[in-house]
């Protein structure tokens, strides 16, 4: 009888037990990554009641002068959440419509704005992850919308430093353009770039002020497959979204959207998508 309690008991500890992120499918971590992007718009303490429901047992949130985001981490695994655009945070609207291209810390030019935010935040952050009892967990970054712009630069300044760890992955979701090509292949992070559909976001600021993206582009078409995008798919998002009474490009950017796509997109994709 004892030996069965003993089984059930390390049964039971280690369903309990954290996954590492670098075990879990690229579709547990793009779902995962998506919650984490949407939990980083949440007060701290209901970041930090979500963020327990996901194995993460500490939980710290920055904020300086508007610019916020999130540290997520257990024993094996340190995440940065950056917090995307508030409609009623003028200084989240301010970053976006700083659109002037100026130097970035690594090399050739990025976004005014996105980079003032980042710069906010980055000596705590940077604290933190050279700290000596982080420096053996895996580190990732994701975000949504301006948090997926914050996300790419910090992410691209760790590599400058050696006391941390090489990032293992970006995700970001309606991520806009952040830098001139020359700073986006200058990056040396693995980055999977999601587009929904018609999202708006992702097509700012225009590639004739010198913008373009990073990243392994995943896009999502309108009938939620994973695909390419073209102006077929583009009309056909357009003008479902008439029909259900909605403006498809606004919508298609929510970051509850993107979970519930990739979700679906996933679900059957060819085996060689995932090479």
């Amino acid at each position: 009888m004892s030996i069965i309690v003993i089984f059930f008991s390390k049964l039971n500890t280690a369903h309990r037990r954290a996954i590492m992120i670098s075990e879990m499918t690229f579709k547990e971590r793009s779902l995962l990554f998506a919650k984490l992007a949407k939990i980083a718009y949440f007060n701290a303490d209901e970041a930090k009641s979500q963020a327990k429901k996901l194995k993460f047992t500490t939980t710290e949130f920055y904020d300086k002068d508007g610019a916020q985001a999130y540290r997520f981490q257990n024993k094996d695994d340190l995440v940065i959440a950056c917090r995307g655009t508030q409609p009623t945070e003028w200084n989240d609207i301010k970053a976006d419509l700083r659109a002037m291209p100026v130097v970035a810390e690594t090399v050739s030019r990025v976004h005014k704005g996105f980079k003032a935010e980042v710069d906010e935040l980055w000596p705590m952050v940077l604290e933190d992850l050279q700290r000596k009892t982080n420096q053996s967990k895996k580190i990732w970054f994701c975000g949504h919308s301006l948090g997926a712009a914050m996300a790419t630069i910090m992410a691209s300044r760790c590599h400058l430093y050696k006391d941390i760890a090489p990032v293992e992955e970006l995700y970001t979701y309606g991520s806009p353009r952040v830098g001139w090509k020359k700073y986006c292949r200058s990056l040396g992070v693995t980055h999977h770039r999601w587009r929904n559909n018609n999202d708006i976001v992702t097509k700012v600021p225009f590639k004739i002020m010198g913008y373009a993206h990073d990243g392994k582009l995943h896009y999502i078409t309108n009938d939620n497959k994973m695909g390419k995008p073209g102006i077929r798919d583009w009309w056909n998002g357009i003008w479902q979204g008439l029909k259900e009474g909605r403006f498809d490009s606004i919508g298609d950017h929510d970051i509850q959207a993107y979970h519930d796509n990739i979700d679906k997109a996933l679900s059957d994709v060819p085996p060689h998508y995932f090479r």
